[in-house]
C-alpha cells in the first residue's frame, strides 16, 4: 500500500483508511469482552463478579505484553520508510520467536500465582472460583493470542488494516456463539456460567491466530516477505532491538490499564452489586477507550512511516489530525453518555439496584475518557518517533504515583465511598495526558533541529 501523501486533505483519507479498520477491530476485540461480561451477569451477579475480577487480574497483563509484541510496527514502519523491505520478515519472525518467550513466561507466573492471589482476596467462595476457572481456561488461548498480536502489527505496519479488520469480524460472531452454548448449557453443551466465557474466549484466540497465519504466508502482499519460507535461528541481537521499543510501550500500557484493575480488585471490600456496577461502567468506558487507541494505533503506523522517510513536517501533521479528532469525538460520547447513561446502564443489568449504581459511575467515566483522548494518541504518535522511555515513566507517575493514592485516601477517608477511586482515575489520567502532550511537543522540536535523514 502506497503511504505518501502532499496534501493534508490526502493525510485526512489516509489516516481514515489505516485507522477505521483498526477502530473495527478494536471495537470487535472489546465486544468479546463485553459478552464475557454482559452475558455472564445475565447468568448471575456472582458470575459477573466473578469474571470482572478474573478480567481485572488478566487484562492489565495481556494488554502490556502484547504492548511489548507491538514494537514491531514501528519496527516495520520505519523499515518500509526508509526502503530496508528485505529486512521486514526476519524482524517478525523473531517477533513470534519472542512471542512465544512471553507466553512460557506468563503461563510459569500463573501457575504459580494464581491460587495465593485469589485466595488473598476478600471474596465470595463461588466469586473467587468462577475468576479461578474463567482464568485457567483462558490460558489455553495465551500462545494464540501473542502470535495474533504479532502476525496483526505486522500486517497493520503494511497498511493493510482491513485485513486485520475482516479476521476479527469473522471471529465475533463465532465468539458470541460459543458464550451462548457454554455460559448456559445449550445444545447439549455443559452449562459453565462465567466459566464458560473463558473456554470460548481461548477458543476464539486460536481462531484469528490460525486465519492470520493463513493470510501472512499466502496471500499478497504479506507473502512477499517470506516470513515462513526461511525459518532463522533466534536473534538475541533482534530481541534486544525489539524489546528496547516494546517494553517501554508494553510496560506505558500496563501502567494505565493496571490502574484500572487495581481499582477493580480494591473494590472487593464493597458488596458484589458495587462490584457488578464498577465493572459494568468500566466495560462500557472500556468499549470507549477503543476510539483513542485505535487513533493511537494508526498515528504509529503514519508517523512512524513519515519519520522512517524524514518527512518530518508530515508526521507532524498526522499528529495534529490524530489528537484533535480523537478530543472531539470525546466530546460527542461524553453527551452520549450523559442523554443515555440509564439505558446504556440497563444493557449490564436486570436489576434495578445494579442499573442505578452504573449509571453514577458513567457520570464519571465522561471526565476519565476526555483526557484518554489526549493521552491515548499522544502516546501513539510518540511511538511513531520511536521515543518511548519518557512515557513510561509519565504514565507511571501520573497513574501509580497520584492517581491511585488519590483515589485511595478519597474512597477511604470521605463520604465519596467507591466513586472516590474514580476520582483518583480523574486525577491521574489528566496529569498524564498534560505532560505526555508536552513530551510531544519536545520531539517534535528536537526532531526539527536534526538533518532530515534516516
Amino acid at each position: 500500500m502506497n503511504m505518501n501523501t502532499t496534501s493534508f486533505s490526502q493525510k485526512i483519507k489516509q489516516f481514515l483508511i489505516i485507522f477505521l479498520p483498526i477502530f473495527t477491530t478494536q471495537i470487535a476485540l472489546s465486544a468479546m469482552s463485553f459478552f464475557d461480561t454482559n452475558m455472564s451477569g445475565k447468568f448471575s451477579p456472582a458470575d459477573l463478579a466473578g469474571v470482572a475480577i478474573g478480567t481485572s487480574l488478566w487484562m492489565p497483563v495481556q494488554t502490556g505484553l502484547s504492548g511489548i509484541l507491538m514494537g514491531i510496527t514501528p519496527v516495520v514502519s520505519h523499515l518500509l520508510g526508509s526502503r530496508r523491505h528485505d529486512q521486514i520478515g526476519h524482524s517478525v519472525i523473531q517477533a513470534l520467536y519472542l512471542g512465544i518467550a512471553v507466553g512460557l513466561v506468563v503461563l510459569g507466573a500463573g501457575a504459580l500465582l494464581l491460587s495465593p492471589v485469589l485466595n488473598g482476596m476478600p471474596l465470595e467462595p463461588h466469586v473467587a472460583n468462577v475468576a479461578f476457572y474463567f482464568l485457567c481456561a483462558l490460558a489455553f488461548g495465551i500462545m494464540p493470542l501473542f502470535g495474533y498480536t504479532v502476525l496483526r502489527s505486522f500486517m497493520d505496519a503494511l497498511g493493510q488494516t482491513r485485513i486485520t479488520m475482516l479476521i476479527t469480524l469473522v471471529s465475533l460472531p463465532v465468539n458470541i456463539l460459543l458464550n451462548y452454548v457454554l455460559i448456559f448449557g445449550r445444545w447439549g453443551f455443559p452449562q459453565l456460567g462465567g466459566v464458560g466465557a473463558g473456554v470460548a474466549t481461548a477458543c476464539t484466540y486460536w481462531l484469528i491466530f490460525l486465519i492470520s497465519l493463513f493470510f501472512v504466508h499466502r496471500i499478497e502482499p504479506f507473502a512477499q516477505y517470506g516470513i515462513f519460507r526461511q525459518w532463522s535461528s533466534v536473534s538475541f541481537r533482534k530481541w534486544k532491538e525489539l524489546l528496547l521499543i516494546g517494553v517501554p510501550i508494553g510496560f506505558a500500557t500496563f501502567f494505565e490499564t493496571s490502574i484500572f484493575a487495581a481499582v477493580t480488585l480494591l473494590m472487593s471490600r464493597f458488596d458484589t452489586v458495587t462490584i457488578a456496577a464498577h465493572q459494568a461502567a468500566l466495560n462500557f468506558a472500556s468499549t470507549l477507550y477503543m476510539l483513542p487507541v485505535s487513533i493511537c494505533m494508526a498515528l504509529t503506523i503514519l508517523v512512524g512511516f513519515e519519520n522512517g522517510a524524514g518527512r518530518l513536517k508530515d508526521a507532524k501533521q498526522y499528529s495534529v489530525l490524530g489528537i484533535g479528532g480523537a478530543v472531539a469525538l470525546s466530546l460527542i460520547t461524553a453527551v452520549i453518555l450523559l442523554l443515555f447513561g440509564e439505558q446504556i446502564a440497563g444493557v449490564y443489568s436486570n436489576e434495578r439496584e445494579v442499573i442505578t449504581l452504573t449509571q453514577h459511575f458513567l457520570i464519571y467515566a465522561i471526565f476519565f475518557q476526555i483526557s484518554d483522548a489526549i493521552a491515548t494518541p499522544t502516546q501513539g504518535a510518540l511511538r511513531g518517533y520511536k521515543d518511548v522511555n519518557p512515557a513510561l515513566i509519565i504514565t507511571f507517575v501520573a497513574y501509580w504515583i497520584i492517581g491511585l493514592p488519590t483515589g485511595y485516601i478519597t474512597a477511604t477517608y470521605t463520604s465519596l465511598g467507591a466513586f472516590g477511586y474514580w476520582i483518583g482515575l480523574i486525577a491521574g489520567l489528566a496529569v498524564g495526558a498534560a505532560t505526555l502532550l508536552w513530551r510531544l511537543f519536545r520531539v517534535q522540536q528536537q526532531a526539527a533541529l536534526r538533518p532530515s535523514s534516516d
